[in-house]
């Protein structure tokens, strides 16, 4: 069976694409292998009537949603490899199992690549996090630490200072903020410590003390870590998708790549702050595109 697109990811920007695809009674097929980026986290925010739900049981909810149309089919499967030939596109599962589609849409996601500092992982995700938009309310003036090995720890110090007065930046060992950026943050009360950190301690998720190589340690309540971020999944590069220069997938304002019938959405494509609501609204905008286009070329 020919379905008019698959769906490579099953996060809000896939679910929401799903949703869209569905209403427009186009035949698609939602993969997904249950491995999102926000696992760990507790609650999600900023998304107006589900703020603080949990991760999981919006997901669930978006998938009861997404039963109410016959032509949405959800597996839960890992897609290993697509092929682009005959105009269409064969899209080969974990399990053994072939599908042919018209339409891709990669929303595949991104992993966080997490600073070298023992204990950090027990912390991130209650009271580490990443994103000041997504939790800087509920760590409100509290004793909040910046941990960033890159340029973007100024400007996030700056944001963190919003939600927090009482802050300080750990760059773990480098040397990454100019003397004028480090005048500006003393000049604000924000302490920067440049020394490499030996360990995070706390219990239960909840950040305590930092302990330095130099033996010194400062006693924090949680704070805000820069990761790095990678592509979860080389399906773009299969295709032969091109990226942008932060290393997301190039895509039009409707979600078209270079590659005719993919389209990518969501986080992958570094284009918008990593959120829920931005990934869910890419996912609209792609699979708009989709339809855009399978209605220009059956007409």
């Amino acid at each position: 069976m020919l379905s008019d697109c698959v769906i490579i990811g099953g996060g809000p920007s896939g679910l929401n694409a799903a949703l869209v695809l569905g209403r427009a009674i186009r035949n698609i097929i939602l993969f997904d292998e249950d491995k999102p980026r926000n696992a760990v986290t507790h609650e999600s925010h900023g998304f107006i009537t589900r703020d603080g739900i949990k991760p999981a049981e919006f997901k669930k909810m978006a998938q009861d949603d997404l039963l109410k149309y016959p032509s949405v089919s959800i597996q839960n499967q890992r897609v290993i490899n697509i092929k682009n030939e005959n105009r269409s596109f064969l899209i080969n599962t974990e399990d053994g199992k072939s599908y042919r589609s018209r339409k891709v849409i990669l929303s595949t996601g991104l992993t966080d690549v997490m600073p070298r500092v023992e204990g950090i992982h027990h912390f991130y995700g209650t009271s580490l996090f990443s994103c000041p938009f997504c939790d800087g309310w509920e760590l409100k003036d509290r004793a909040l630490v910046v941990i960033a090995e890159d340029e973007r720890a100024f400007h996030l110090s700056k944001m963190v200072f919003n939600w927090s007065k009482d802050l300080v930046v750990c760059t773990n060992g480098k040397n990454i903020l100019s003397n004028e950026q480090i005048e500006v943050l003393i000049k604000k009360n924000i302490k920067v410590i440049e020394d490499e950190i030996v360990i995070l301690q706390g219990e239960k998720g909840h950040l305590k003390k930092i302990q330095f190589k130099n033996g010194k340690e400062i006693q924090r309540e949680g704070g805000f870590v820069s990761t790095g971020l990678k592509q979860a999944s080389s399906l773009a590069q299969t295709l032969g998708c091109a990226m942008n220069k932060m290393g997301g997938i190039e895509t039009d304002k409707m979600g078209r790549t270079n590659i005719n019938g993919v389209y990518a959405s969501g986080d992958n494509s570094l284009s918008a702050p990593p959120q829920l609501i931005n990934a869910a609204s890419d996912g609209s905008k792609a699979a708009m595109g989709v339809i855009s286009d399978l209605i220009d070329e059956d007409f």
